[in-house]
């Protein structure tokens, strides 16, 4: 075979593992709520605990095969590996697209969305060059020692691996979501939107779509046979999709004080009682400074309010708490708490537990609250 075809092979399906095995290291977390929704799908809950470890080992994979691949590194046995995992990818999406049993596979994170048909086609074209490089494993020569190339491919899997388990103990060093620092999540300015409603005949059980408000409210006759169905909702212009809704205890929306109010510290919980004990003593330090001081605070959390209750309760906290969907708090911060520096809309600081401010730095973010700098 041409040589030229052999090595863009080579080099095509490596850089696409190099990248796709990157995007899922750098937020581990993401790719093990991936992992729990396909134990989910397929009933095996008992296994939810591997999640975060299969995570790691399956993002380590992805990028070792890709770096054997890029470098020539042991080609006979990293094509063997290259192509048990394509296989498996390839039956996995397969049924994705078919059946659905979860939206998304995440097969580059939050980096590249993809329809479940659009990632099985992706598989299959890439199975093509993975072929390629599979049946010209023996024509790949590279003049180092078997020795030395286990070497580097060893330092590939511990480095990448290391890589990501500080990523899973911070925050992703690169961050793909709506809620990344810097971003500001309150549009410029108000832009219209357009509504459509969607009824059904209650006889024919036919459906039609109105945009709203040019559909016949105001006809009884018409009201009596038709019922409300669904709305969706078309964004005009640029408009940020950040998710969050959030309410009080009273089901009131709340989610305009997140949004726009001026030098807030937002602490987000998914779940009150996997706060870590080492946590609490750092929030505590926050929450004494902030009181000292004044400056904004509010809580974030999905927990059910007879735990936020006991929660106040046992830790004597009185702060401001809103609800909002745990999914949406997972994605805006991969920590929990995490903790989140909001100024009229702009997501100006992030931090994971591991790293609320302490000390000086904390003494230095209480004084930017106060005069309003950022």
């Amino acid at each position: 075979m041409n040589g030229f075809i052999r090595n863009f092979s080579r080099y095509l399906v490596g850089v696409v593992f190099v990248f796709s095995g990157f995007v899922k290291g750098v937020d581990p977390l993401g790719t093990a709520y991936r992992i729990e929704d396909y134990f989910v799908a397929y009933g095996m809950e008992w296994a939810m605990g591997l999640a975060l470890v299969l995570s790691i080992l399956l993002s380590t994979a992805e990028f070792v095969i890709g770096m054997a691949l890029v470098t020539g590194m042991k080609m006979r046995d990293t094509s063997w590996f290259l192509l048990v995992m394509m296989l498996f990818f390839t039956a996995v999406t397969y049924n994705d697209a078919l059946y659905e049993p979860v939206p998304d596979c995440g097969c580059f994170g939050d980096a590249i969305k993809l329809t479940n048909w659009q990632t099985f086609y992706k598989n299959i074209f890439l199975m093509v060059f993975v072929l390629l490089v599979f049946f010209n494993r023996k024509r790949y020569k590279i003049r180092l020692y078997p020795a030395v190339q286990w070497f580097f491919v060893m330092v590939y899997f511990v480095g990448f691996g290391y890589f990501s388990y500080q990523n899973y103990n911070h925050l992703p060093m690169v961050d793909f979501r709506a809620w990344k620092e810097g971003r500001q999540l309150n549009p410029e300015e108000e832009q219209e939107n357009l509504v459509y409603l969607t009824y059904r005949n209650k006889e024919t059980g036919e459906t039609k779509e109105y945009l709203s408000p040019d559909y016949p409210w105001n006809d009884p006759q018409w009201l009596e046979n038709w019922e409300f169905v669904d709305q969706r909702t078309v964004l005009l212009g640029d408009q940020p999709d950040h998710g969050l809704f959030a309410e009080d205890s009273f089901g009131n929306d709340m989610t305009q004080v997140v949004l726009q109010s001026p030098n807030l510290l937002v602490f987000i919980s998914y779940d009150l009682s996997r706060i870590p004990a080492e946590a609490i003593e750092k929030i505590e330090q926050i929450e004494k400074a902030v009181a000292e001081h004044g400056a904004g605070v509010v809580w974030l959390t999905a927990s059910l309010p007879k735990e936020l209750e006991d929660w106040q309760e046992k830790y004597d906290f009185l702060y401001e708490t809103y609800f909002a969907d745990g999914t949406v708090l997972k994605t805006i911060i991969r920590s929990n708490p995490g903790l989140i520096w909001m100024d009229e809309g702009k997501v100006v600081k992030k931090w994971h537990y591991n790293d609320f401010p302490q000390g000086e730095e904390l003494d230095q973010l209480i004084e930017k609250l106060n005069t309003n700098q950022p």
